[in-house]
């Protein structure tokens, strides 16, 4: 997967707001390049949430072992939730994470900043997590919808 196919595939899912940091906006230049994914159907990106999924394609302070340095690199971040977190990794955000290598390409692992968090990670998607980053995409949209309902106080959609 691409990351124009990522951005495709997300802005489909419905009330999207897609944010690409860019020069002259007043974003930290760290974040130029790289796209924050919302649930905003009022195409308002939401003060006090977080993106339900993003994509970097640059390493941050503090988060490097991806090595998003090394060319053609980037990572998709899905705010997964407890549950599809504990099945894909089988073990709670919280618990202790395995030593995996977080510059694996194409596999789902626990982000490795935020999987206390209940994200998961997959560095340059390709055919063998092409579908499951897709599952995975849906199902935290899901989760930003749900919770933009709640906050709203209108009735879940399905």
């Amino acid at each position: 997967m691409t990351i124009d196919e990522i951005t495709e595939f997300v802005g489909g899912l419905g009330g999207v707001l897609a944010v690409r940091p860019a020069p002259g906006d007043g974003t930290p230049e760290i974040s130029w390049g790289d796209t924050f994914f919302y649930y905003a159907p009022d195409g308002v990106a939401p003060r006090t949430a977080q993106p339900f999924a993003t994509v970097v394609t640059k390493n941050y302070p503090g988060d490097e072992l991806s090595r998003l340095d090394r060319p053609d690199t980037f990572r998709v971040n899905v705010a997964a939730g407890k549950e599809t977190f504990s099945d894909w990794t089988g073990r709670a955000p919280r618990e202790t994470a395995p030593d995996d290598d977080p510059g694996v390409t194409d596999t789902v692992i626990a982000h490795p900043v935020h999987g206390s968090l209940g994200w998961l990670a997959v560095v340059n998607p390709g055919g063998r997590t092409d579908e499951a980053v897709r599952r995975l995409l849906r199902e935290a949209h899901h989760l930003a919808r749900a919770r933009h309902e709640r906050r709203n106080g209108s009735a879940p959609s399905s």
